[in-house]
């Protein structure tokens, strides 16, 4: 059974909860969406916002607006900013964990673009930040075709970066919804209209499952998103890990009453079963910071320092 991750590791990564908004565009810009995410949310109080008819309580930190904080974004909020900073107080190479993980997401997407994927449903997406999913697929094959899915209303609100395809030949989507209901996700309209199910799709699930609790039955979750795509579907995950938190560390943070209640860390063991009936791509399960990174700066972060299990896996 997997430990909740306690302070020291809290929060790192993207977001999976919510219903209902969808946008989408093919070989151009959206249309109506707003143009510069933060700036065109109407106050409504000091801590409170909306985007459209979406109310934000700014007094709450949120997974999204943390990493956009960590990777030095200006959309978050003094809740998201006092949260990071505990965070990065306690766990000091958390903006290194935060890259590392990035850097994970424009490999594995270089990866599967070049083994000849042209369509993607990314959930939990984020506020967009440099190398977005469909910025790498569509350098590589202009015909990409690419879903994104999140919950926090401000990532909403950035929809027009997003939906922004490299040519006339690939299109983008955005929905607004939860990662815990994935066959509301699969039924979605947008997602039928922008990717063909009958074809190969990259299932993108990066530093987002660890926001599920074992109650929420992650593995299944991933299992049933599996199921919907044919042969020749890939799985990009990453995950949070206790491996690497020394015991001492751990049971001090557990009686002092110090844990998480957003992000659930796995083993690699419990890592590896999300890719059950897949075909792991070398080098399999390991750190972020080692999957396939031979081009990356060095020396290489160690594994302690991201405390995240990364892979890519192939349904035969």
């Amino acid at each position: 059974m997997p430990a909740p991750f306690v302070a020291i590791r809290a929060s790192m990564g993207r977001s999976p909860m919510a219903a209902g908004v969808a946008m989408r565009v093919i070989g151009g810009s959206a249309m109506g969406a707003p143009r510069n995410g933060r700036d065109e949310l109407q106050a409504r109080g000091p801590a409170s916002w909306t985007v459209g008819s979406t109310e934000i309580d700014t007094s709450v930190s949120h997974p999204a607006r943390r990493y956009d904080y960590w990777l030095g974004g200006k959309d978050n909020f003094a809740a998201d900013r006092a949260a990071g900073d505990a965070v990065a107080a306690m766990f000091p190479t958390v903006r290194t964990a935060i890259r590392e993980n990035r850097r994970f997401l424009g490999r594995a997407v270089r990866f599967l673009a070049e083994a000849g994927i042209e369509q993607y449903l990314d959930i939990g997406t984020g506020i967009p930040s440099a190398d977005n999913t469909h910025e790498v697929a569509q350098r590589i094959a202009p015909a990409s075709r690419i879903v994104y899915v999140d919950n926090d209303p401000i990532v909403l609100a950035h929809a027009r970066a997003l939906l922004t395809s490299a040519g006339a030949e690939g299109a983008t989507a955005y929905i607004h919804a939860d990662l815990r209901r994935p066959a509301e996700i699969l039924a979605h309209p947008t997602v039928a209209e922008t990717l063909d199910l009958r074809r190969p799709v990259a299932l993108v699930l990066v530093a987002v499952v660890h926001f599920l609790t074992d109650d929420d039955g992650p593995h299944e979750i991933v299992a049933e998103l599996l199921d919907a795509l044919p042969s020749g579907s890939y799985l990009a995950l990453s995950h949070a890990t206790h491996d690497h938190v020394p015991p001492q560390s751990l049971a001090q943070a557990r009686e002092n009453g110090i844990r998480a209640a957003e992000v659930w860390t796995r083993g690699r063991d419990e890592c590896v079963r999300f890719f059950d009936g897949l075909d792991l791509v070398p080098p399999g399960v390991v750190s972020t910071a080692q999957w396939r990174a031979d081009g990356e700066p060095f020396p290489r972060p160690s594994v302690e320092d991201v405390a995240t299990h990364a892979a890519v896996g192939r349904k035969p």
